[in-house]
Parts: structure tokens; sequence; C-alpha cells
């Protein structure tokens, strides 16, 4: 899966490198989204298959520090840029006149320039850089009592927290301030665009106009609710009190291993636009080698 994963987020990564066609802000936000999940799944499998073969356990306090961080990196930078590409489907729907041709490569003009685009991938990577260095610092500088022992398959924040002697209180607003800044403010951003994208959707007469617009953002949907759901499985969980009986490492399993394998296979080799991409750079190269 690990394999299968970092494939296709690189085919995703060539492809459009390659298909002037799919030079646009949507794939130029789903490359950012190929490299996050990447880092993202490299993060974890490698040290997890690690512990599988060689059945050494252990891991040194800067490994995890690193993991932590990397991983908490990813996850926020996951929220913002799902964000960013929301409003991205917002400006392609509603505001149709300011957005730009789909053939134009990286110069893109009105509201999603090249200008706006880089800015949010940019506010998108600074403040989950942000936000990591603080949750990270704040886990750690708690003094561990007891047990050294993770219960869990990589370091998290949670987890980690079980660990600490600060007062549960604290424990709790930390995972819980967490999951409200990095998903809760993100997924109303995602929820107010797509209050505005059906409305406008609503007011299309034609059926197959509505059907079209709606499917521009279907695969977007997808991922959305997938990985929404899964992380705030785990992490609204231990901030309301509830015991969650080994399901965190349930969702884990699939937030960072499946989930970034499913992303090329859901916002892209399902497109239209994709396959005829594919296409035409199959039916190029072999028109390069008969000649």
């Amino acid at each position: 899966m690990y394999l299968m994963c970092l494939l296709g987020n690189l085919i995703i990564l060539i492809l459009v490198c390659l298909a002037s066609k799919l030079h646009t802000p949507m794939y130029f936000f789903l490359c950012n989204l190929s490299v996050l999940d990447i880092i993202y799944v490299s993060v974890i499998s490698p040290k997890l298959m690690d512990i599988m073969i060689t059945k050494d356990t252990s891991i040194s306090n800067s490994q995890c520090f690193f993991q932590l961080f990397l991983y908490v990196f990813c996850v926020g930078s996951e929220f913002f840029l799902l964000t960013s590409m929301a409003y991205d489907r917002y400006v392609a729907i509603c505001i149709p006149l300011h957005y730009v041709a789909i053939c134009q490569p990286l110069v893109y003009h009105n509201i999603m320039n090249k200008s706006t685009c880089w800015g949010l991938v940019f506010g998108t990577y600074f403040s989950s850089f942000l936000a990591s260095i603080t949750h990270t610092f704040t886990v750690f500088k708690f003094p561990l009592c007891g047990s050294h022992e993770i219960d869990h398959f990589y370091c998290d924040i949670p987890p980690l927290l079980k660990l600490t002697c600060a007062h549960s209180y604290i424990r709790k607003l930390v995972v819980f301030s967490m999951a409200f800044v990095m998903g809760v403010v993100s997924f109303f951003g995602i929820l107010m665009s797509y209050v505005l994208i059906i409305y406008n959707i609503l007011r299309i007469h034609s059926a197959d106009g509505r059907r079209k617009a709606f499917s521009t953002c279907t695969s977007h949907l997808t991922v959305v609710i997938t990985f929404y759901c899964t992380v705030f499985g785990i992490y609204l969980q231990p901030s309301m009190g509830l015991n969650s009986d080994g399901m965190d490492k349930v969702f884990s399993i699939f937030y960072t291993v499946a989930s970034p394998l499913l992303n090329p296979i859901i916002y892209s080799f399902k497109n239209a636009e994709v396959k005829r991409a594919i296409m035409h750079i199959l039916g190029r190269r072999k028109i390069l080698a008969h000649t």
C-alpha cells in the first residue's frame, strides 16, 4: 500500500507537469496535495514496516519529536489545502467569468491568478508550520510519568499526552484546540463554500448543466468527507472524554495509509480531464516513436 501510494501520487505530479491542459488552479492544488500525501505516508509507514519486520518497537525521543512534527504539519496542511480547493471550486462555479481558461498554463487571471494560488499555498504551509511547532513543543514540554510505552503505532498527540504528568484538563484542552483551530475552522470554510456552490447550482435551469457543475465537486467532497470523518473521530473522542477502545488505531490506519492511497484515485483517475490527458500523452509518445 505504501508503494502504491507513492506511485499514485508521483503519477499525478508527472501527469500535471506534462499535460498543459491540466495547468489550472484545481490541479495546481492537487499537486500540492500529492506532495503532502507522499510526505504524510512516508512519516508513518517506513517506521511501522520496520517495527513489523524487526519486532523492535522502540523509538528515540528525537525520532518521536520529528515524526510528530511532520505528522501534525501534514495534517494541518491538508486541512487548509482542502479549504483552498473548496474556495477554488466556489470561484469556478459561482464566479466563472473571473476564473481562468482551462488551457492557461499557470498564468492565472482575475480572482484565481498566479499570486492568489501561491499565496493560498504559502499561507497553508506557514500556518501549518506554526501550528506544528506549537503543538510539538507543547506535548514534549510535559514531563513523563510512569510508563514510556506509547499505546499507538506512531507518535501522535493523544497517546503521548496520556504519558504526561500534567492535569487531564490541560491534555484535553491541547487536543481540542488542535482539532478546533486546524479542523473545525477549515471545515466551516469548506461548508460555507459548498452552501454557496449548491445555491448557485440549483439556480441553473438546465438539468445537464446542474449535473456537470456538481460533477466537478464530487471528487473533492469525497476526499473531504473521508478525511474529516476519520480525523475528527480521533481527536474529538479524547477531548470529549470518550473511551475509544482501540478505534483510534483503526481510524489512524485509514487516514495515514488508505487516505493518501485513495486520494489520487478519487480525485484524478475518475476525472475525464485526467483520462483525456493520459490518452493525449500516450498518443503523442506513439507518434514520436513511429517518427
